[in-house]
């Protein structure tokens, strides 16, 4: 496997897929990861979610869009994440 400069200096950066919840602070988004997993005994298949404060540079984001973050420095106190990309408009 031929390992790019980038990949190589700063390492795998982990990406996740949610939904807008708010964009009401300027250039920053909350994004809603839901998660589904089962119980390892008992097999009741549960659901939660996380909620991620990305980095939105371009206020591109609106409420209900799904988007892609990626995982990146600290920007301020809760902020860890960025947005990469819009997956899907809301309608």
């Amino acid at each position: 496997m031929v390992e790019t400069g980038e990949v190589k200096k700063r390492g795998r950066r982990k990406s996740r897929v949610g939904i807008v919840m708010s964009n009401k602070a300027d250039k920053s988004i909350v994004v809603r990861v839901d998660r589904t997993y089962r119980h390892p005994r008992y097999e009741k298949i549960f659901r939660s979610f996380s909620k991620l404060y990305a980095h939105d540079e371009k206020n591109d984001a609106k409420v209900g869009d799904r988007v892609r973050v990626s995982e990146t420095r600290p920007l301020s106190a809760k902020k860890r994440w960025r947005l990469m990309e819009v997956v899907e408009r809301a309608k």
